[in-house]
């Protein structure tokens, strides 16, 4: 697996895990899901900041591969468009 996969793999999963984190956190707002999470321990500031952190470190990742994809790219402009901007 290489560097890049590995951080498009990591980004999409704390993507949706702070979608989920978001989604849990509305249900307890709203009422619905108050009592698991009072079992838990967990309450909506703690939902909060893991949607949060989760959404930063899926950003994190993404623009790391982004960043890792055009330090790999050619610098060089290819043939067609050397053509094109000589012409």
């Amino acid at each position: 697996m290489s560097h890049f996969v590995r951080l498009q793999w990591i980004g999409r999963v704390t993507y949706y895990v702070g979608w989920i984190a978001l989604a849990c956190g509305a249900l307890v707002q709203f009422g619905q899901a108050t009592p698991v999470f009072v079992a838990l321990g967990v309450n909506k500031r703690n939902l909060f900041e893991l949607c949060v952190v989760a959404f930063l470190i899926c950003m994190a990742s993404e623009l790391r591969a982004l960043a890792l994809v055009r330090s790999q790219a050619p610098t060089e402009m290819p043939t067609v468009v050397k053509k094109q901007s000589a012409a």
